[in-house]
């Protein structure tokens, strides 16, 4: 029945939020590489991140060897709030964030930084991405584990001594509350609705980026949740 009713749901994003379609793609910037690893262990772990409009995002990890898996949902805000409806009118505190499980023997969360500030988020822009406005669309690290936090810090300063942005870097380091997933028509969106508009202009180029500038960590298949 969910998918029967899918491409009505997808219809009706057309009127607001992140299905506004963009003019042009985001700046890419070779981000540098961070000079602190991050070193979590073995076995699989968990990462959160908040860059815009979640389609993006979800892509993007979605296409990076080694994730297993990217969910579209909502962070920073309660349970309550945690509908896309709700979220969209940026009052919440909610931001759309992307959780993914990926396997640190292949990308390190430090790796997963660095692709998500060259391809993903604009680092210097403040509650929004893109043709995207308000704090929902918030750049943000949700670090999960003490690792990933110092990590994600230490990233930041790096990346606000690179010289590599002409603006100030605003992103920040969030604390980790509890993600809850979005509604099943905004999981696997890319692939699921390759010819959507904003697909097409904003996040496919993402993704042309990823696999250009980082060909070791693309892979050309899309995993799905």
């Amino acid at each position: 029945m969910k998918r029967a009713l899918f491409p009505i749901a997808a219809a009706a994003l057309a009127l607001s939020g992140c299905a506004s379609e963009a003019l042009a793609a985001e700046n890419v910037v070779a981000a540098p590489a961070a000079k602190r690893f991050a070193n979590e262990g073995l076995g699989l772990k968990t990462a959160v991140f908040a860059g815009g409009c979640f389609w993006g995002v979800e892509g993007v990890f979605s296409h990076v060897k080694g994730v297993k898996s990217a969910v579209s949902g909502y962070h920073g805000g309660n349970a309550a709030t945690a509908t896309y409806d709700q979220t969209n009118t940026g009052v919440t505190g909610h931001a759309e964030a992307v959780r993914i499980v990926y396997d640190p023997k292949v990308v390190r969360y430090d790796e997963l930084l660095r692709i998500f500030f060259s391809v993903v988020a604009d680092p210097t822009l403040y509650n929004r991405q893109g043709p995207d406005r308000g704090s929902q669309y918030r750049a943000a690290l949700v670090p999960v584990n003490a690792e990933q936090r110092k990590v994600a810090s230490a990233y930041l300063k790096q990346m606000e001594a690179s010289g590599k942005w002409s603006s100030p870097i605003v992103t920040k380091v969030e604390r980790y509350k509890k993600f809850y997933e979005a509604e099943e028509y905004h999981q696997d969106f890319m692939i699921r609705n390759p010819t959507h508009g904003y697909i097409r202009r904003w996040d496919k180029p993402k993704v042309a980026a990823l696999k250009r500038l980082y060909p070791s960590h693309y892979r050309a298949k899309f995993v799905r949740n």
